[in-house]
């Protein structure tokens, strides 16, 4: 491992370069990793281990037709690669839990009676192993228990292996069984096209995955986004001027200069008049929102979070209401707003992106 300076906190990094793929290819050579779930980080994550020379094969229900046809387009063939759940825990000798949290509640019993000693059991998400008395998935003793947890969606994960870029991931070893357990983590870690692997455990990167999607990732920034959107409506902005100054500014501009070197580098590259109003105004922000952080984090360590996840994810018409919920955010005024302001990019910038999305999202790998 390679200690790095994190603003003034030394931790301990795994690179590629120290790390490297063969020898992960080495570590994994007598290995089957059955990928569980071909919905979000399944795809992503199998496809990115299959170009990469490990042997890969998929578990998925045959109920959710969707996520089924999608793995048999990837160039998964049924009867080979492509299998029932049942099957292919029992072929495989690393199974990688990919589903859904509530789903891994479901499926747990036809996992856990497949298992096999010496397995490793894998997750991309502490959730249940932390929240085991909710979820009750408990694993038994002779079985590795690992996690490797890409900081991003399985789209993310998919294209930054495209680009050669890798996105970064966090590793936790929960159960040692074999003695081989971190070995066989940072391998699938390299496998699976991490930039860099940090270590945590199930315990810390559950609290901050659920914190941060909640917030600052997710919940927080369409909230805000819509807060200041309506607010220059309601004053008498157009609603083209009320979205670019409220999300295309951002996510086309400022936040590529934030990741290339930092928020204060973005900042000295604005002018003077907004880098002034903006760290006035940047200490009254986080003061504003420091309670309801304060609180979320209560709610996802007392476990308040996931039994919200468990009973509503878990309702057969799920899918049904989630459906309605995205479409009213879809078709709210400002993100139809932004459909036209995509409309209007350059066109070759848009048959870029249109290509790179269908790079990651059909992409056969055979």
């Amino acid at each position: 491992m390679a200690l790095i300076d994190f603003g003034g906190v030394k931790e301990n990094v795994v690179m590629r370069k120290e790390f490297s793929m063969a020898k992960a290819r080495k570590v994994l050579s007598k290995e089957t990793i059955a990928v569980i779930g071909y919905g979000v980080q399944g795809p992503a994550q199998a496809l990115n281990m299959k170009d990469n020379g490990f042997n890969v094969i998929i578990g998925q229900s045959k109920k959710i037709k969707r996520d089924w046809d999608r793995a048999v387009k990837d160039g998964w063939k049924p009867g080979t690669t492509l299998f029932d759940i049942e099957e292919a825990v029992q072929r495989g000798t690393i199974i990688q839990m990919l589903v859904s949290d509530a789903a891994q509640r479901t499926i747990w019993p036809i996992v856990k009676k497949n298992l096999k000693a010496g397995d490793a059991l894998y997750f991309s998400h502490g959730f249940s192993i932390v929240y085991k008395e909710q979820t009750k998935v408990i694993p038994p003793k002779n079985v590795d228990v690992i996690l490797v947890a890409p900081k991003g969606s399985g789209t993310s994960v998919r294209r930054n292996f495209l680009s050669g870029a890798g996105i970064n991931a966090s590793f936790a070893v929960f159960q040692d069984a074999t003695g081989h357990a971190l070995e066989r983590t940072i391998a699938v870690g390299i496998a699976i096209g991490a930039g860099y692997l940090f270590p945590t455990t199930f315990q810390k990167e559950v609290y901050s995955d659920l914190t941060g999607e909640r917030g600052i990732l997710m919940g927080a920034l369409a909230g805000v986004m819509e807060a200041q959107y309506d607010v220059l409506r309601k004053n008498g902005h157009s609603p083209s001027e009320a979205f670019n100054e409220t999300v295309e500014e951002l996510t086309e501009s400022l936040i590529r200069l934030v990741s290339e070197n930092g928020m204060d580098w973005m900042y000295s590259n604005c002018s003077a008049t907004a880098q002034r109003g903006a760290l006035d105004w940047k200490p009254k922000f986080k003061k504003a929102v420091m309670p309801v952080f304060n609180d979320l984090y209560k709610r996802v360590k007392t476990g308040a979070e996931t039994r919200r996840v468990l009973t509503t994810c878990s309702k057969s018409n799920y899918q049904e209401l989630l459906t309605r919920e995205l479409a009213t955010l879809g078709n709210s005024e400002m993100w139809l707003a932004g459909k036209a302001t995509r409309a209007l990019r350059p066109k070759e910038a848009a048959k870029l992106i249109t290509k790179a999305t269908k790079g990651i999202a059909g992409r056969k790998s055979n």
